[in-house]
Order: C-alpha cells, then structure tokens, then sequence
C-alpha cells in the first residue's frame, strides 16, 4: 500500500482553504453560497455507495436501500441544511454516516417508502451496479459501520487509481501504467526487466517510472482525503485509519 508522510507538509496547508469539505464548513460559520452546495454535492456523488452499502447491511432489500439513500442525499443537500454542519462535525466520513444514522432513525417506516424522494433523484445513483458490487463482498461478520469504512477506503483508492490512469492516458502511457499499477500495492521489481523488454524501456527507465507513478499515487492519496477533513493535520491519521479498514 503507499507510504505516508510522518507529517503534514507545507503545501497541504497552503492549498486546504480550497478543499472541498472546507469549503462547506467555512459556508456554514457564515452564509450558505453555491460553491458550498457544489462542494458537498461532489463529495455525496463520491461516496454514496458506501452508504447504500451501510442501508443494506442493516437489513434493507435493495428498492428500499436505493429509496432510502436517494431520499437521505434529497435532504441532506436541500437548502439551507449546511447551517447545522459545524466545524465540530470534523471529518466528512463520520459526519455523514451519523447524518445517516439520523435520518434512518426517523424514516425508518416502510410504509413510507412511495413518498420518500418525491420524485426527485438529487444524484444519479446507478443501482443495478450498486447492488452487483453489494454481492461481491464477501460473506463476513463485518458490522454495517466496518462494511461502511471499508468501502469509502475502497471507493477512495479506486478514484485515485482512476485518476492515475487518466493522467497516463492523456501522456499516451496507457501501456507502461497499465504494467505498473500492481507496483502501488507490492513488489514488481522482478518484472522491471519483462516490461521495458515489451514496451522498448531500458530497465532503469521503467524503474523511474514506477517511481514516478508510486510518488504520484501518494500525492493523490493525500489530496483526497484533504477533500474529507477538517484540518490539514488530520490527513495522515485519516490514511491510516482507512487503510486500516481494508
């Protein structure tokens, strides 16, 4: 898995004020404004499936589970809500799975479940693919909460892997990431050699290159969970704690 930094570097402070969590805590200590409804609007699209994931752990089929989680994003980005988010609320994945808990505390009758939404779909939550990723998680005791971590650690490495990917893609090296992305989890050194030998690489060169693509990976790593913290020195105990939950 990547390293960490022992310590919140320099550049995370200067660019926090732009991450989107605190955009939406800095909006609601004053007037709630566009931008902080954009920001939290990107930051549910991101991680709705690790709370469809909670809502079906808890029991719900999956109709109820995908009405439930639509209904929850229908009020939770209805106007005016960022007034009750504080900066006590801290990191963005605490604070919406209590928000959750909240919500499935007072909407729990099922009897309701026509009415919930009233037609509106706040985000496009593609559920037939929501419940086919459901089904491959294997039979576990994990308690809803631990099933609702491990899959916003999952959601978050496979938006920086994919992030990766597009960036290499767009430099036209699509083949040499796609020989190197298994790097970024263990050791591949022994392929160094089959690789530059496929791709017309010196050995040293896909070396670099792998180093390149591992320093990148940290640098994205960081800079998504920037977007779900209140402070720049929660960064790294938020990684460890994720890549504690996989």
């Amino acid at each position: 898995m990547a390293e960490q930094h022992p310590t919140p570097s320099s550049s995370d402070a200067a660019s926090f004020a732009a991450t989107r969590w605190s955009v939406v805590l800095a909006a609601a200590r004053g007037a709630v404004s566009a931008r902080a409804d954009e920001a939290m609007a990107e930051l549910c699209r991101v991680y709705w499936f690790p709370l469809y994931a909670y809502v079906r752990r808890r029991g719900c089929e999956t109709s109820e589970a995908e009405d439930l989680t639509q209904e929850f994003f229908a009020r939770l980005l209805a106007k005016n809500y960022l007034a009750s988010v504080t900066p006590e609320k801290g990191k963005f994945r605490a604070f919406l799975l209590a928000s959750l808990k909240h919500f499935l505390a007072n909407e729990w009758d099922r009897s309701r479940a026509q009415k919930r939404g009233g037609g509106r779909r706040p985000l496009s939550l593609d559920a037939l693919n929501a419940e086919d990723r459901y089904r491959l998680e294997p039979s576990h005791n994990l308690t809803a909460e631990r099933l609702y971590e491990r899959h916003w650690a999952l959601t978050l490495l496979e938006r920086i892997l994919g992030r990766l990917e597009m960036e290499w893609t767009v430099h036209g090296k699509k083949p040499l990431f796609d020989s190197l992305k298994s790097t970024l989890t263990g050791s591949a050194e022994a392929g160094y050699a089959a690789t530059g030998e496929e791709l017309g690489m010196t050995e040293a060169a896909v070396k670099v290159a792998a180093h390149r693509l591992r320093r990148r990976y940290r640098e994205l790593l960081r800079e998504e969970i920037a977007q779900t913290v209140a402070r720049p020195e929660e960064i790294d105990e938020e990684i460890r704690y994720l890549l504690a939950c996989l």
